[in-house]
């Protein structure tokens, strides 16, 4: 791929996100496509995708994606992106990576990368500020350890 094609995968898949627009994250995706997050038990085919956005958007109104950093080299392109939303009246945030396999210029594979202890943590209802202060003062903490 070009970097001109890349730049407009980017600028699509990025766009999709702050429309929170199913069908244009469909738009993106070659149809064999799949995705595998930590967040799901089981690959999701891309016809999936315009569903787990709605149940996405459902659960998390609030929710914002934002793009931080990208590259690429082939058909391979990583995004850095950060999350946001507020939790009990407090921002939330976590930060993770894509790593997107395209194919004619559409998702082939999208693999996440990002650490679920938090979101873990905040599912279970633990109190999240010993894990911040933790993580503030380069502290290592599991999020489990502290149940």
């Amino acid at each position: 791929m070009t970097d001109a094609e890349v730049r407009t995968f980017v600028v699509q898949f990025a766009a999709a996100w702050a429309a929170r627009d199913g069908e244009a994250f469909l738009a993106l995706w070659h149809p064999d496509g799949v995705l595998r997050t930590p967040l799901v038990d089981r690959p999701i085919a891309g016809a999936e995708l315009a569903r787990l956005n709605e149940v996405q958007r459902e659960a998390a109104p609030d929710l914002v994606w934002q793009l931080l950093d990208w590259s690429s080299r082939d058909d391979i392109v990583m995004i850095e992106w950060q999350s946001t939303r507020l939790v009990g009246g407090r921002r939330f945030d976590w930060r993770g990576v894509d790593k997107f396999r395209l194919k004619d210029g559409k998702i082939a594979e999208e693999r996440v990368y990002m650490d679920t202890a938090l979101l873990r943590a905040l599912r279970a209802g633990i109190d999240l500020e010993p894990i911040r202060r933790a993580a503030a003062q380069g502290i290592a903490v599991e999020p489990l350890s502290v149940l």
